[in-house]
């Protein structure tokens, strides 16, 4: 294997958790209201958007950086996603994938933690800290 084969390899093995890691790291920033949407919508596309490794880089830096200047900007979660976390998230998606399959339950259970996160029932208000 040449060394320009060799660089390429290692580039696929470990670019990819490199950046994983930098984006669990800006998750890890956010304000807690902000962080708990984006695990919501992180085990949502984890599970249930196939892309492959530099589309699931792209996408979870492009929602590090969406849900990074809306904690800037002060903006509350509804105002981010909607009222349906779910069509929000399909949309999003689909600039990184082809699609696929997601069971309802999925999307009962990011539907569910978006309300959590957006305050809803919880008896606290959806406020970035």
């Amino acid at each position: 294997m040449s060394d320009v084969e060799k660089s390429g390899f290692l580039m696929k093995v470990i670019g990819p958790k490199k950046r994983w890691r930098a984006y669990k790291r800006r998750a890890k920033e956010l304000p807690e209201n902000h962080r708990t949407a984006v695990e919501a919508i992180e085990r949502y596309l984890m599970y249930f958007v196939p892309t492959d490794g530099d589309s699931n880089a792209s996408m979870f830096e492009d929602l590090a950086d969406l849900f990074e200047q809306a904690a800037v900007d002060g903006r509350p979660i509804r105002e981010i996603v909607g009222e349906d976390p779910v069509e929000f998230v399909d949309a999003f998606a689909q600039n990184y994938s082809e699609g696929g399959y997601v069971p309802a339950r999925a999307r009962k259970r990011l539907t569910d933690d978006i309300e959590r996160a957006a305050g809803n029932g919880t008896g606290t208000e959806d406020t970035p800290v």
